[in-house]
């Protein structure tokens, strides 16, 4: 009969040293989920989020040179006898050089540059008229430029309670504005935030050809702080409008087409680290701005240069594996091709936006 060693009893964990260990986990996990409760929720977002419905995308043709009457034929559209006119609608914060140099790549093809401003930001911030005091840098659009101005009472300021209502009311500022500008029906409108810029030839697509969907969004190659940066094409937001009587000013999910790769977006791309500052406290998502020292100068200019998230959020994504492949630095390019012309025109003027242009200028 072969010998068998006699078996160990598992050693019990004595129950004051499961107390301990309770009594000192506990604490450091709520510590944990107070101070970084957003990245676990993002980390998981693929877990408890599902991605919205895919767009059906439009293959976008362009090449130097070639004719609009080919170039709507490969986009299976036909080519007009004549031009539509083209409005472009932004609601203005306080991005001026971008402003700018969106206005100068598009410059030749718009009929009406339209721009609402307000006294205040969406989350209630008072602020200057910055378009209105700077209007000397547009002589170039001069007379197709139709500014109005959104007054918001200092009693609306303290009683404001949800930035998206403010938003709201641009939005519902910006049809009035449209209509005083002139837009008939069958005009092309660009709906996009400033920093969403169409390229020309996306432009002249819209103006040319018959057959364009009447609501199409536009794919966006996204940069962050520079068009040193470059993110992805994630960008959908911009659209473009046959307008008509029922067309409603909107920066959301409008339709199911997008054009693929129509221009850029920029975000985050200021000449002055006080701006950056100012736009994280200034939109919709002002909240993520969770402690004081997120607005520090010394740590914008830092993450700029590194290509960091000014937030310390993870990537907003819907599947483990997009959200790991973005996490970190976004890498940095040294191209500056395929960027709009008026940026490479005029670059000693707009350096900061080129690759090695990181570090910010003082006021």
């Amino acid at each position: 009969m072969a010998f068998r060693p006699p078996r160990s009893t598992p050693r019990r964990v004595p129950p004051r040293f499961l107390f301990l260990a309770i009594l000192i986990l506990v604490p450091i996990c709520l510590i944990g989920v107070f101070f970084h409760g957003r990245k676990v929720t993002y980390f998981l977002r693929p877990l408890w989020d599902t991605p919205p419905p895919p767009f059906e995308r439009l293959p976008h043709y362009y090449a130097e040179n070639v004719s609009m009457d080919h170039l709507c034929q490969l986009h299976g559209w036909s080519l007009r006898s004549e031009p539509r006119q083209v409005f472009d609608g932004i609601i203005f914060n306080n991005e001026i050089d971008l402003l700018e140099l969106r206005w100068r790549e598009l410059n030749p093809y718009i009929s009406k540059f339209v721009i609402l401003e307000s006294n205040a930001t969406f989350t209630g911030i008072p602020k200057p008229l910055v378009f209105t005091s700077n209007l000397d840098r547009f002589k170039f659009a001069e007379g197709r430029i139709v500014n109005g101005v959104l007054p918001v009472p200092s009693s609306r300021l303290k009683s404001l309670k949800d930035p998206f209502d403010l938003e709201a009311e641009h939005r519902r500022a910006m049809n009035g504005l449209l209509r005083r500008a002139g837009i008939s029906t069958g005009d092309v409108l660009i709906m996009s935030d400033t920093d969403e810029i169409p390229s020309p030839h996306t432009i002249k697509l819209l103006q040319w050809c018959d057959g364009v969907p009447p609501v199409l969004h536009l794919e966006l190659k996204h940069y962050m702080y520079s068009f040193e940066f470059p993110v992805d094409y994630s960008s959908w937001r911009a659209t473009a409008h046959n307008y008509n009587s029922g067309t409603h000013y909107r920066h959301s999910r409008q339709s199911d087409f997008i054009l693929s790769d129509a221009g850029w977006h920029c975000s985050f791309c200021f000449r002055y680290v006080h701006e950056i500052a100012f736009k994280m406290t200034a939109y919709s998502h002002a909240d993520r701005v969770r402690r004081r020292e997120f607005l520090n100068p010394e740590r914008i200019q830092k993450l700029i240069c590194r290509g960091d998230d000014l937030f310390d959020m993870l990537p907003e994504e819907y599947s483990f594996q997009e959200l790991i492949k973005k996490m970190g630095p976004i890498p940095k390019s040294a191209s500056a091709v395929h960027l709009p012309a008026s940026l490479i025109e005029n670059a000693d003027k707009f350096r900061f936006l080129l690759p090695g242009g990181c570090v910010r200028e003082s006021p």
